[in-house]
């Protein structure tokens, strides 16, 4: 899940905070000779909001946090596996430089499992954004039933990602809030339009244009595995295909429960649903026409790609890890940095790591947990909503840097 990249929070794709509130990234306009209408020149995009413009604090020192042995061996593998992304990309939240994460990243190359939590206390300090509070939810990899070819009992389309989804050039549409150009389609007079919605997606409109990868069996499933942003499917002679997001159709994510909620459907009264996702999931298949009828209230649409490597990839190109990768806004956390998070559910609490982001993980203290594949991490990640206080964890001298005592 959850810029999204791999496995999104279609991120990147979280259960309940998705399920409630997907953005997306695709490829850039190619260069052309369309016809482009004259416009007028549009406002200044709205710088956005970063950990660094809403402020840090010097957080407690590391060696007080209380590390746990297994999880901060897996948060250490999970740090090493991103050091080749978090020394050479740029930090969007404005609190590191790649130099600063060079020698906890060399270290991390060969230090021993067993001693990881010295290796978090020699090597880093905390710090808290904002105010510090923390929310977190959870995703997982869901598996479901699929086919790479369409035969009977799999006849859900899994489309690849359109070559005719494109960004805006300037000047054709008006910028979005973070300065950059909306996705969409041109249409044969070469005017930018909005791309086609769920609806029109499973009503034929991609039809023909060979894009499908695989079909799936349910259509209830394969709405989730989209908000998941990445997962598996598996076929009736066992095979797996396991698919990893592409890009997303540039229509704005609505979250079907909040819908359910306002409508009176979710809640602890006779002929009323949980607000879970497995809650969410029986009143779809109760009501099969007013559930598709709901399900294309969110007219974001997710396109995947076929994975043959190790393991779900998250926003930062790498796989991720369940219990130990958590999908973050990217302007409030330098994606591969590790994160504290100590929360009122004591399996999410402890050392993360930032690797995987999400359409729905936007702000300070925002995260959405992984709990990786299968029964047990569908149904943590299914009911997963902790609230507590969250720290960064930043080589040390950087509040220095940033000017904290």
């Amino acid at each position: 899940m959850r810029g999204i990249q791999g496995f999104c929070k279609t991120k990147s794709a979280a259960i309940i905070a998705a399920l409630f509130l997907l953005g997306g990234c695709v490829r850039l306009v190619p260069e052309g000779s369309a016809p482009r209408p004259v416009t007028p020149p549009t406002p200044p995009a709205v710088k956005p909001a970063t950990a660094a413009l809403t402020g840090v604090m010097r957080g407690p020192v590391t060696a007080g946090l209380g590390f746990k042995p297994d999880n901060t061996a897996a948060a250490l593998q999970a740090f090493a596996t991103s050091c080749p992304r978090l020394t050479r990309r740029t930090d969007n939240s404005g609190l590191t430089r790649p130099e600063d994460w060079a020698p906890a990243c060399t270290a991390a190359a060969t230090w021993p499992a067993g001693e990881a939590a010295r290796f978090f206390t020699t090597y880093f300090e905390t710090a808290e954004v904002g105010d510090g509070a923390a929310f977190v939810t959870g995703y997982f990899e869901p598996e479901i039933a699929g086919s790479r070819t369409r035969q009977p009992g799999y006849d859900v389309p899994v489309y690849a990602l359109p070559k005719d989804l494109v960004r805006a050039r300037p000047g054709d549409a008006q910028p979005l809030p973070d300065g950059k150009m909306p996705l969409g389609r041109y249409d044969d007079a070469g005017v930018f339009t909005a791309y086609h919605d769920r609806g029109q997606i499973e009503d034929g409109a991609l039809q023909g244009k060979g894009l499908e990868i695989a079909w799936a069996a349910d259509p209830v499933e394969f709405f989730f595995l989209q908000i998941q942003g990445s997962g598996r499917l598996r076929a009736p002679d066992g095979s797996v295909i396991r698919l990893g997001f592409a890009g997303q159709n540039g229509h704005a994510y609505t979250g079907i429960g909040s819908l359910m909620r306002e409508r009176g459907l979710i809640g602890a009264s006779p002929g009323q649903y949980s607000g879970s996702m497995q809650g969410i999931q029986q009143y779809l298949r109760d009501f099969p026409d007013a559930g598709k009828a709901l399900m294309r209230q969110n007219r974001s649409y997710v396109f995947f790609r076929e994975l043959t490597g190790p393991g779900p990839v998250g926003a930062l190109n790498v796989p991720i890890a369940g219990r130990s990768t958590v999908a973050a806004d990217p302007a409030f956390v330098p994606l591969g940095a590790p994160v504290w998070l100590q929360v009122d559910r004591k399996e999410a609490s402890g050392l993360w790591v930032a690797q995987d982001t999400g359409g729905a993980i936007q702000g300070a203290n925002r995260f959405d947990s992984f709990w990786g594949a299968g029964a047990e991490a569908r149904q943590i990640a299914g009911g997963m909503s902790a609230r507590g206080r969250a720290l960064i964890l930043l080589p040390k001298g950087t509040l220095a840097r940033l000017g904290q005592q």
